[in-house]
This record gives structure tokens, sequence and C-alpha cells, in this order.
């Protein structure tokens, strides 16, 4: 009777809240027999009642998303660089600059400016001039040089041409790293090949000459912010490497650098000039690109004896600028076009001899 008494003292909303506590408690109590009656099933299977049982319980997880294989050479990832020696190539070729430079950590031998500058991205940019068929290519033969290359060859042509400075001793830690490391970026490229996104995009011919005063006009609104009114570039804060390379003067490439063709240096300033272009976006047009090519070449620059290139002068590329030539065309339009008159007489030729 007193327990009675004691629940007839609770008013009417207390008696609703005791109600409400008793079913969310039911709730509950059931939602934890669901959960381990899962725990079991994921653990011990799901019994049949057959007498036999089944495999626990698998969740197949989704298949991986893949990265959409790209058509071009694509580096691979510099972090992955296990080897000491790799890892110092790719150093010195960044920042030769700093090793190698006027002011250089380990030999003064080069103009300042680093192997970088001219193969982009530590030579793993798409047409940037980039490293991807170097060991699936050398040794090779090279018309200008008119012998068989190696890589330590080919390494020191930039460094007596685009550094204009002295070649490396083959035999050194600086060459062997620098092989090393060229030889790492090509190490998954078949034998033989060169991968698409190599070298330099191919600009079309203009059909007139490249113009060098047109072409300032290109610097003096796309370039100079960089490179400088005076093309000289512009050196890091302690004056060891060069931030923004010179595109002439005294301590930039000489004249018997790659990019002192036109063809080149158009092809490379297409791709990747301004900064932030790429050969998806490139910022300059054609006419463009090929006026600011002959603006920048038309400048002082140092000079190299090339009297031992190309012993055939009939493999020199139509864009050499320096005679005697197969043809009879000028050094003048040998070196600012217009080209396509020249290719095409050496088409013609090749088909008559």
């Amino acid at each position: 009777m007193e327990a009675n008494n004691n629940n007839n003292e609770l008013s009417p909303a207390n008696q609703q809240l005791v109600k409400t506590i008793r079913q969310l408690l039911g709730v509950i109590s059931v939602l934890l027999c669901a959960m381990l009656l899962l725990m079991f099933f994921l653990i011990f299977g799901v019994p049949d009642f057959g007498g036999k049982k089944n495999a626990p319980l698998t969740v197949t997880p989704a298949p991986p998303v893949e990265k959409p294989k790209s058509e071009f050479w694509e580096a691979p990832d510099e972090n992955l660089i296990s080897d000491e020696e790799v890892k110092y190539g790719r150093e010195l070729i960044a920042h030769t600059g700093e090793y190698l430079g006027p002011k250089g950590k380990v030999q003064i031998m080069t103009n300042g400016m680093n192997c970088q500058n001219c193969h982009l991205d530590a030579g793993t940019k798409i047409f940037g001039n980039n490293y991807s068929a170097v060991a699936s290519t050398y040794p090779k033969f090279r018309a200008r040089s008119g012998t068989e290359e190696s890589i330590e060859k080919r390494v020191n042509d930039c460094m007596e041409r685009s550094l204009n400075g002295m070649p490396l001793d083959t035999g050194s830690r600086e060459m062997k790293a620098m092989v090393a490391y060229i030889k790492w970026l090509g190490k998954d490229v078949p034998k033989g090949e060169s991968p698409k996104g190599s070298g330099l995009v191919d600009v079309p011919f203009l059909d007139r000459a490249a113009d060098p005063a047109k072409g300032k006009l290109v610097y003096d609104a796309k370039c100079a912010s960089c490179h400088q009114a005076n093309g000289e570039g512009l050196l890091n804060d302690a004056k060891t490497a060069y931030t923004y390379p010179p595109l002439w003067g005294d301590f930039s490439y000489n004249n018997g650098a790659g990019l002192f063709r036109l063809s080149r240096f158009a092809g490379y300033v297409k791709a990747n000039m301004p900064l932030g272009a790429n050969h998806a976006n490139p910022q300059l047009s054609d006419e463009e690109a090929w006026d600011v090519a002959a603006f920048v070449n038309s400048q002082p620059r140092p000079k190299k004896d090339l009297r031992k290139d190309w012993p055939d002068i009939s493999k020199k590329p139509i864009d050499h600028p320096f005679g005697p030539y197969s043809d009879s065309f000028n050094e003048k339009q040998h070196k600012y076009g217009p080209f396509a008159p020249i290719k095409k007489a050496a088409e013609e030729k090749k088909k008559t001899s």
C-alpha cells in the first residue's frame, strides 16, 4: 500500500517523464543488442541454420581512382630520389651558378647561369628543353661536332656554350652527379625513344623575316620586368647566382649556344615565357616569339670559336647564322629568315642528290 501511495504522489507531468525515460531505455537496450549482434557476425560470420558457417562479412573497398595517363612524358617524383649522387646532380642542375659560377663553392668556371635556365624545372618541364630523352638516345652522332657524343660531351657542350665556361673533368664528382641525375630522369624511357614533350615546340615559320625592332617592343612589354631593360638579368641578394638570367651581355650564353638559333629561342619562349606560360597556355603569338628571338639574338654577347662546328656544312640547320653554306642564301637570311625558301631549296636538293 505504501508503494502505491508513493506512485500516487507523482504529478501527471512527472509520471509522463518516467514513462518517456523507460521507453528511451528500452530503445537503447535494443540498439545495444543489435550492435553486439552485428559485431558478432562481423567477427565470426553469419551462421546458416543448415549447420554450415558462412565466411566472415567483408567490406569490399572501392577500386582506386587512377590518375588519367598524360600523353606527355612525366618526370619521376624528385621526392623519391634516394641516391645521394643523384640528389647532388639535381642540385647542380638547379643551382649551377652557386657551385661553378664566378663565386662558385666548388670551382669558378662559368658565367653564373644555371643549367635549368635553359632546361627548365631542373630538366623536367614539358617542352622546356627537358632531359627525358637524353639517357635513351645517347651516345649518338651529332652533326655539329661530326662525332658520336656521350652524355658527358653533351653536358660539356652546355658548359662551354650556354654557360660560356670551361668543360668539367669527365671523372669529377660534379660531372658524375649530373650524369647520374639525367639518367635517373630518363630511367623509364625505352632505349631509342624520345617521349612526347621532349625538346622544344616547333613554331611555324613566318612568311617574312623575324624583326628585331618589333621584338624590342615585345621584350620591353613582357620580358624586361624580369630580365631587366639592359638584358643583363637580376642577381640574388648574395650576388652568387641569378634569380633571372641575363639574355645578353658578358654573362649570358655565347654565340655557339643552341638558343642563339632563332628557331630554338622562339620555341623556348613560345611554350615557357613569360613566367606562367606553358605549351598548352602560351602567352606569346608566333610572330612575337620569332621577333623577340630576333631582338635578343641581335644583342652583344660572348663569342666562341666555331670553326670546328659542322664539318659537313650541308648538315647545318637552316637557321644557323654563320656561313659557309651549301646553298646560295646569305647569313642574314639564315639568321632572321624568311626560312621557308631555305627549307624548300634544301628539300629539292635532297630529292635530286
